[in-house]
């Protein structure tokens, strides 16, 4: 029988904790993030990949709390945008954006473009504090609107249009954008393999240490 493990999702990004708990709701396993211990360094994420990037949250987390972490690094390639905003996604429009002004920086720089066409990307990176990760990937294809529509998910969600239900990302339900996105999909693959992961899981989490009192006799 698996165990329930703790597994720490290496954000403070409620939206994403809340879709990833969505997801693996079914499973033995204990969601937390990084708001529920104390302050820790952040990570810089400067990788020129999102599999660098999430990697290097991954492993860190797992360092630093001593706990299986998972990370996502995800981003919007814009192919009138050579690909952007790609791996710098949440840092596009600045580092204290709202997702709303982030959106709207997207908007601008695409202005009458004809070609909208976009993919969010996604890699699941699994770390244990020793090093070795495990890695997800997922992807999903639209194109980008002329206006944000839509209140629900983050991110550039309201500008992210999916043809095949005939919505943006922001219109869709919880259950419906798991299915369907980069992150349900890399995810997807976690879930199928889960019993995989955390057999790998346990097989490389060091031993806890145990400190015991040790009684000592004299001489007599």
């Amino acid at each position: 029988m698996i165990r329930n493990r703790i597994l720490v999702i290496a954000t403070r990004n409620k939206g994403k904790t809340a879709e990833i708990r969505d997801l693996l709701n079914a499973f033995p396993v204990t969601i937390k993030d990084l708001d529920d211990f104390g302050p820790i360094p952040e990570v810089v994420e400067d990788g020129d990949t999102f599999d660098e990037n999430a990697y290097k949250k991954a492993s860190f987390t797992a360092r630093v709390l001593g706990y299986p972490a998972l990370s996502d690094d995800s981003g919007l390639m814009v192919e009138a945008l050579n690909g952007a905003p790609g791996v710098h996604s949440a840092r596009w429009a600045g580092p204290e954006a709202t997702d709303a002004e982030r959106g709207l920086k997207l908007l601008a720089e695409l202005g009458n473009q004809a070609n909208r066409s976009a993919a969010f990307e996604c890699v699941i990176s699994i770390a244990v504090p020793g090093g070795p990760a495990l890695t997800y990937e997922g992807r999903c294809e639209g194109t980008i609107t002329h206006t944000p529509a839509g209140t629900s998910g983050f991110g550039y969600d309201p500008v992210f249009f999916y043809p095949p239900l005939n919505k943006t990302f922001a219109q869709l339900s919880m259950a419906e954008k798991s299915r369907v996105s980069h992150r349900g999909k890399a995810l997807q693959g976690f879930r199928d393999e889960f019993g995989k992961v955390m057999k790998w899981i346990d097989r490389h989490m060091p031993e806890p240490e145990i400190i015991g009192c040790q009684s000592q006799r004299g001489d007599s």
